[in-house]
């Protein structure tokens, strides 16, 4: 660079017109880095559930990730079982600049609520929330491997479930 090109870059209309780029630039990254891409299809795996009274029991699951709305939006169904215990948890979740918010509902229970939380390079961290209950849910997909966790001071007191892409 000349010396008239980094004067006239330090100009402030210089300065000015370099943040505008900078600002469009990140921007339009943002906007092309979705953050539920990579999530549509079905999962399937397995885990464990820890309950209050100290039992704990292996898991079958499967999830199916629905994602719409240029990849802001998306729906999840989540079935488990073991040899005692089942539950089915569907949500539907919508980010906006790295927030999530959405609702979810346990179809087994009959019980539903919100969800709220942030979302970052394929990884999810939330609050799920309703009358007389709360928990800490985290979700990380790493190419075609995904992993989950529900913890909570309930019935159901931590969910850890491993899944493959099927």
């Amino acid at each position: 660079m000349t010396r008239s090109m980094l004067r006239k870059i330090a100009s402030l209309p210089g300065i000015a017109l370099l943040s505008i780029l900078l600002v469009y630039a990140s921007g339009s990254a943002m906007a092309q880095s979705a953050p539920f891409t990579g999530l549509t299809g079905s999962w399937t795996g397995a885990g464990t559930i820890s309950l209050s009274d100290g039992s704990k029991e292996r898991l079958r699951c499967k999830a199916t990730y629905q994602v719409s709305g240029g990849e802001r939006r998306l729906l999840q169904s989540l079935r488990c079982a073991s040899d005692s215990y089942r539950f089915d948890l569907n949500s539907d979740v919508v980010s906006q600049h790295g927030t999530i918010a959405g609702s979810w509902s346990e179809a087994s229970r009959g019980i539903s609520g919100s969800i709220a939380g942030r979302e970052s390079g394929g990884s999810i961290s939330a609050v799920v929330d309703a009358p007389g209950f709360s928990a800490n849910l985290s979700l990380s997909t790493r190419g075609d491997r995904q992993s989950f966790s529900i913890s909570s001071e309930g019935d159901i007191r931590n969910v850890t479930i491993n899944m493959n892409r099927i």
